[in-house]
């Protein structure tokens, strides 16, 4: 996979409704994506899912075009790459910015399939052809959240995910059960709660909810191990989870029973396949999280998802949830609650050329 020259790009594209949790509303996406081009005139797509501000993650758009152009890319013009799984090897030199990383080794894992004429998907292990959808409805109001699950419940999406706080919690959830008595719910806190709030979080029982998305503090295993134990419903780690030794680690303090994986939380491809995999062997159920992503880490997404851990509904919706229009083409789209996976080589997605150039804020071509 000689390369010839690595191009980044940053976009921004306004969300079709504001996305709104605790920590705050996003309104705009800011993004990074990344074309790597080799010297047989293949190009392999990446996308960087920092957001603007360091609300999710420490990582921001600013920071990983740092450390993409000043650190990482350097890393590749030293050393050539032939399987993506050394680009992981390549960056372990240098702590976290897994955003970053993604960025650049999603690339790589496009390119690599496409160069032996092969999906995505199956350079992974994958083995679903189609992939559960679901969605997340993050509002702050009732009867907002009742509009919007209502239309995606019409557009067949298989799983609802609810953003809660202390503000907006109990009364919500009991209203939605109401309406919707037999629908798969799942919750999540974004960190909202602390363990002073066990007893809030212990009423959420009542809802028989598939589980709640990392309710304690971003970067705690142990206490929500000592919640896990207290209530009924099954702790699902999120932002805790930035590697396959954080994986491990909550598996066996029994912090949490379900596992959301996020390509570009933990670095990329290789890293979600080995937690995958880890989980997969303990009996532990996996999902892939979203990142309010444009189109091109949607569709490593969907491969990912492929593979035969993912049991539960994906945060892998249609390009219309978020887009007017997507930067991808043809945009993903669910069908009877399922989002197929393509065939033909590497993500199977064309990029549109016209929609990229329209929503396109800076652009830098590194030359190897």
């Amino acid at each position: 996979m000689k390369l010839t020259s690595i191009e980044i790009n940053v976009i921004e594209m306004p969300l079709k409704d504001p996305f709104l949790t605790h920590l705050g509303a996003v309104e705009v996406r800011e993004g990074i994506i990344i074309k790597i081009n080799n010297s047989d005139g293949v190009s392999g797509f990446g996308e960087g899912v920092a957001f603007s501000t360091p609300w999710y993650t420490e990582e921001t758009v600013k920071t990983s075009l740092h450390m993409i152009t000043d650190f990482l890319i350097p890393l590749l013009q030293k050393n050539p790459i032939d399987h993506p799984r050394q680009v992981s090897q390549l960056f372990s030199s240098l702590r976290r910015n897994n955003m970053a990383k993604a960025a650049l080794e999603t690339a790589f894992w496009d390119l690599y399939s496409k160069c032996h004429s092969q999906p995505l998907s199956k350079a992974l292990g994958g083995t679903y052809s189609a992939v559960a959808a679901g969605v997340v409805v993050a509002t702050d109001s009732t009867t907002n959240a009742l509009r919007q699950i209502d239309g995606y419940l019409q557009e067949g999406y298989q799983r609802i995910k609810v953003k809660i706080s202390p503000k907006l919690d109990y009364s919500l959830l009991s209203e939605i059960r109401r309406v919707y008595p037999d629908l798969a719910i799942m919750a999540d806190a974004n960190s909202a709660y602390t363990l002073a709030d066990i007893d809030r979080i212990k009423a959420l029982d009542d809802f028989n909810l598939m589980m709640i998305e990392q309710p304690l503090s971003h970067d705690d295993i142990l206490e929500h191990a000592l919640l896990q134990k207290e209530i009924k419903t099954p702790i699902c780690l999120d932002e805790s989870i930035n590697s396959f030794d954080d994986a491990r680690k909550a598996i066996e303090f029994g912090s949490c029973q379900v596992i959301n994986i996020k390509v570009g939380r933990v670095g990329g491809l290789n890293e979600a396949k080995r937690i995958h995999d880890y989980c997969y062997e303990k009996g532990i159920p996996v999902w892939c999280g979203g990142m309010i992503e444009f189109g091109i880490s949607r569709a490593h997404n969907i491969s990912l998802a492929s593979l035969p851990g993912f049991s539960i509904p994906g945060d892998i919706s249609s390009s219309n949830r978020f887009w007017e229009e997507d930067i991808i083409t043809p945009e993903v789209k669910v069908h009877n609650g399922s989002v197929v996976v393509p065939t033909s080589p590497g993500i199977g997605f064309e990029i549109n050329e016209n929609r990229l150039q329209e929503v396109l804020q800076w652009k830098e071509t590194i030359v190897f």
